[in-house]
């Protein structure tokens, strides 16, 4: 879940719900309440972590952060250099995904259809938007912490993808995990000179506030999604999976970057010295070039890798 939230049109609900552990971790997310608050303070802690269902959320939070500073890196190192097979592979992952939660879902009629119509549209709709400017007001910093853990909640939304329409998303989930990274590696060689880094200490503080806001929207989505689930459980699955199938417009492999120029058409540069992100082109691609055929396998290979977990999951239980 870590990786997949770090990369953009992908989703960490969508490997919780593949995984068959996403209606838990809603539940154990909405134990996090004043009950649970009160069990802390007056020191009860076992019953505090029976009730938080502690063990699965201390394993699946952990697993997330290693998979961010590990796998996430590796994400990085074959986006920057294999760009096309990784959404390739992210593509056919969600088309697995959509069969896994379709297969079994029983419960379509009028309404279910009209309410996972509605979640195509929304998801297509996104991959349409121009990014924003990037923004460190530290009250747009904390709101894009509760936007950003939505790829968790709610399967088919990309969190990573939302803070790049906001554009923050080199600043938050690259500059600042990178800022967090070297400085960790620092104090483990005994080294603290960063502490007199002024740039390396803001970028450390947006992190921070970032965190606040993630933590925030995590538990506050999951009550929304709690009581969505419990009460109209039908129509909120027939919405995420219209939400997913719309997102394969923004994971589509074949697409341009498109990047914003002033009036003379020079390419305009954010702080960090990056080109802006404008929208994406997608096109069709030229299949007498082999490295679109390479492509289309690790469509099959995406593909693949869900069927395999749904094969596991079915004899795993048998």
């Amino acid at each position: 879940m870590g990786a997949a939230n770090k990369v953009p049109g992908v989703s960490g609900g969508i490997v919780a719900f593949v995984g068959g552990f996403y209606e838990e971790f809603i539940y154990s997310l909405q134990k996090i309440n004043l009950k649970a608050l009160k069990l802390l303070f007056n020191g009860r802690f076992k019953a505090f972590y029976r009730y938080t269902n502690a063990t699965f959320l201390i394993l699946l939070i952990s697993g997330m952060l290693i998979s961010y500073f590990s796998v996430s890196r590796l994400l990085d190192f074959f986006l920057e250099r294999k760009e096309l097979y990784v959404w390739a592979a992210f593509f056919g992952m969600i088309i697995g995904s959509i069969y896994y939660i379709s297969k079994d879902f029983e419960g379509w009629n009028r309404k279910t259809i009209l309410a996972g119509i509605v979640g195509f549209l929304i998801g297509i709709s996104i991959s349409f938007f121009s990014p924003a400017k990037e923004n460190d007001n530290l009250f747009f910093i904390f709101f894009c912490g509760i936007i950003s853990v939505s790829g968790m909640t709610l399967p088919g939304l990309s969190g990573s993808f939302i803070l790049i329409l906001m554009g923050n998303y080199v600043l938050l989930l690259v500059d600042s995990v990178n800022s967090l990274y070297d400085s960790l590696s620092e104090v483990f060689q005994g080294d603290y000179s960063f502490l007199q880094n002024v740039e390396r200490l803001n970028t450390l503080k947006i992190l921070a506030v970032f965190t606040l806001g993630s933590a925030t929207g995590l538990v506050t989505l999951s009550h929304s999604l709690g009581y969505l689930l419990k009460h109209y459980k039908k129509v909120t699955t027939s919405v995420i999976i219209g939400f997913i199938t719309g997102s394969l417009g923004v994971l589509w492999p074949w697409k341009r970057t498109i990047f914003k120029v002033d009036s003379t058409g020079n390419t305009l540069f954010d702080s960090n010295g990056d080109p802006i992100i404008a929208n994406y082109q997608r096109y069709w691609p030229d299949f007498s070039n082999m490295e679109n055929w390479g492509a289309v396998f690790f469509i099959i290979f995406g593909i693949f890798i869900l069927l395999s977990l749904d094969w596991y999951g079915r004899n795993r239980q048998d």
